[in-house]
């Protein structure tokens, strides 16, 4: 595993605690925290590079645009994009979704084309093809999921058709901690002529990924998730796809040349970057970028592999808890939702705090796979590189706690 111990010092947040208990974070598939490298960079960029990007000669805004556009080359590098033209800042994941579901989509889907989606997608990529549906008269189909919570890839493969525009599939379930076979989706959606979007927002940030190796065509990400700020998202698409489609907004730093009867636009990727950008979060995202490749996306994702086995393990031990999702931790990532028999999630979360431990409970914004489920919500642990088997124990130590609050153990004695 990772040196927990050395990792944790990176992490001024980690020092907190929490009703007089250390901090167990274990809500990384919302968000995770920053390390010190990203916070200094974030305060540097505002003590000594501050300007406006792209559009001065003076030393600070030619300061601000090369650690700007530095980033750039960073996201692509890490992600094996073709070239950083292909990588689009916007503000998180959802915004990638909804420029390709305008920009693309009001271009390409007509009336009774066919958009795939499955029961396991986050509400980020369903609710934007819903709207597009709506636009242009298309149909959503739904691939459902096994008993493990796996995708059925035969579902997928018999609702692929000569109609379907687009398949778009998560990479990684934010709930299940499924990982999806993206590459073979690929290979049946592209037989049929369509293009494949992968949400790699829970992905992205824990595995190794390599567009080329995938072959998607557009995927969409967020640096919150994976070290960095809040306030930016990727979205990386093919070179050729994005010179083909129009603007998602209209603005300064777009343009080529604007007339009163019209525009021209500018050459990627800043076609698609109206406005001032996130500046300073960007900058800082590039440390976080750094710090996960000074790791080693491999070893982050050998880490983690671990801790979910550990933490199945630990859970099944507690009694009326029921985990959902493959049961062979090679299939999924580094989260872990279940159901507790005596307590609501909302409860599970609340006694886990006071414990220090920092629990997701809800629906995740997947409604659709949690009537798959046959529940209204579950609780969510998911993991991070500064996490370790003692946060696991924690987590462990507050289940138990649950059933002590509700009962369970004295309703089995008295049986």
């Amino acid at each position: 595993m990772l040196d927990v111990a050395r990792i944790r010092e990176d992490f001024p947040i980690l020092r907190e605690l929490i009703h007089g208990r250390p901090l167990v974070y274990l809500d990384n598939a919302a968000t995770t925290q920053k390390p010190r490298a990203v916070i200094d960079a974030l305060v540097g960029y505002y003590a000594t590079s501050n300007a406006n990007i792209h559009r001065g000669i003076h030393t600070l805004a030619v300061r601000a645009t090369d650690q700007y556009e530095a980033t750039r080359g960073k996201v692509a590098g890490f992600i094996g994009a073709a070239g950083p033209e292909e990588v689009i800042f916007t503000r998180n994941a959802t915004e990638a979704i909804n420029l390709v579901a305008r920009a693309w989509g009001d271009e390409a889907v007509g009336e009774g084309d066919d958009i795939v989606l499955t029961l396991m997608e986050h509400h980020s990529n369903i609710v934007p093809w819903q709207l597009l549906a709506r636009r242009r008269g298309a149909v959503l189909r739904y691939a459902g999921i096994d008993a493990e919570g796996r995708l059925n890839l035969d579902e997928v493969r018999a609702l692929i058709g000569p109609r379907t525009k687009l398949v778009a599939v998560t990479h990684m379930s934010n709930v299940l901690g499924t990982i999806n076979p993206v590459a073979e989706i690929v290979e049946m959606a592209h037989g049929a002529g369509a293009l494949v979007l992968v949400d790699g927002a829970q992905s992205v940030p824990h595995l190794p990924v390599d567009v080329q190796a995938l072959g998607a065509d557009f995927l969409a990400f967020s640096a919150h998730k994976m070290l960095g700020p809040t306030g930016v998202g990727v979205l990386w698409a093919r070179r050729e796809l994005l010179e083909a489609m129009p603007p998602f907004l209209g603005g300064g730093d777009m343009i080529a040349v604007v007339r009163p009867e019209g525009s021209t636009w500018a050459d990627l990727p800043h076609k698609f970057e109206a406005g001032t950008p996130n500046i300073a979060d960007v900058v800082a995202f590039g440390a976080a970028i750094d710090y996960l490749q000074s790791l080693g996306m491999a070893s982050v994702r050998a880490h983690e592999l671990e801790l979910t086995a550990l933490a199945m393990e630990m859970l099944r031990r507690v009694p009326g808890v029921r985990i959902f999702g493959p049961e062979d931790p090679e299939e999924r990532g580094g989260v872990v939702s279940f159901a507790m028999e005596a307590a609501h999630p909302h409860d599970v979360a609340t006694i886990a705090d006071g414990f220090g431990v920092a629990i997701r409970a809800g629906h995740h914004c997947a409604q659709l796979l949690m009537r798959a489920l046959g529940v209204p919500a579950t609780s969510r642990a998911s993991f991070s590189v500064y996490n370790g088997p003692d946060d696991i124990a924690a987590l462990a130590e507050a289940l138990g706690q649950v059933n002590r609050v509700f009962g369970v153990g004295r309703e089995r004695a008295a049986v």
